[in-house]
């Protein structure tokens, strides 16, 4: 199965940039989730990030958080969701990205965790309240099982700090756009621009542009301005958890379509 990195190299090998769909596990249920991860699959998404359900979401705007509430209210645990993923994962073609806090880690143990992510086809992991200080006791362990840790920098990280993530970070690294929590936003800051030729002045690594890309004009601001992926969640959390689980399927199958056609060369 494609690695995070290897999906990375040959999308750079013909000039694209990637397209990431996030959705939450469970949300409206685990048997729709599995429909979608094949949808997006099969309408453009090049890597597929995959939120776990967690009662305390720090980095999750409100209609994440409302999808981890239901999915949590209905029963969704990690067991379920990696059962899932180790029956879909097989017949995807984009990597799946599980994001997950790093409680449910420590409560498993690093070494299990990682282990059963690994075993049910699981290529990328982003944790988001995992600080560089402690990001080394997970990606060491990680490497050994296939799994590469994606670090996440903030407009507000020091430049010292973001060349050490930068250092750390392995498959790409994740771009936060805004300060703040995820969620739906109107327009992109200009200042993502000035971030992207920062990092670029210090790594040659992919690098996402996440939170609040949500139209597909924004995905294709952030390719221009020097981005390798597009990172799109509450968009297709809110479309896929906030309406009848057929009608969500058939939108977030339009608007992964659309999402691509913005950021594929003419």
């Amino acid at each position: 199965m494609t690695s995070v990195s290897e999906r990375f190299e040959q999308l750079r090998s013909h000039a694209r940039c990637a397209l990431i769909p996030f959705i939450t596990a469970g949300d409206p249920d685990l048997a729709t989730t599995e429909k979608a991860l094949k949808v997006l699959d099969q309408q453009g998404a090049d890597l597929i990030e995959l939120g776990v359900p967690y009662s305390d979401p720090l980095a999750d705007g409100p209609v994440i958080q409302a999808a981890a509430t239901r999915a949590l209210q209905r029963g969704t645990r990690l067991d379920d969701v990696l059962a899932m993923v180790s029956r879909i994962s097989p017949e995807l073609r984009s990597p799946i990205i599980l994001f997950t806090y790093y409680n449910p880690i420590l409560n498993r143990g690093i070494e299990s965790f990682l282990r059963d992510v690994a075993a049910a086809g699981v290529k990328g992991l982003v944790v988001p309240d995992l600080p560089l200080e402690e990001a080394e006791i997970l990606i060491k362990p990680a490497q050994q099982f296939g799994v590469e840790v994606i670090l996440l920098v903030a407009p507000t990280t020091p430049v010292e700090r973001i060349a050490a993530i930068a250092q750390q970070s392995q498959g790409f690294i994740y771009l936060v756009s805004t300060t703040g929590v995820t969620g739906i936003r109107t327009q992109m800051e200009t200042r993502v621009k000035d971030l992207l030729l920062q990092l670029r002045g210090l790594t040659d690594k992919p690098i996402g542009v996440g939170f609040g890309i949500s139209q597909p004009e924004q995905a294709r601001q952030v390719m221009e301005w020097g981005a390798d992926a597009a990172i799109v969640g509450s968009a297709f959390v809110k479309r896929l958890g906030e309406t009848t689980p057929d009608k969500g399927l058939r939108e977030i199958a339009d608007f992964c379509y659309t999402l691509k056609a913005a950021i594929s060369p003419q």
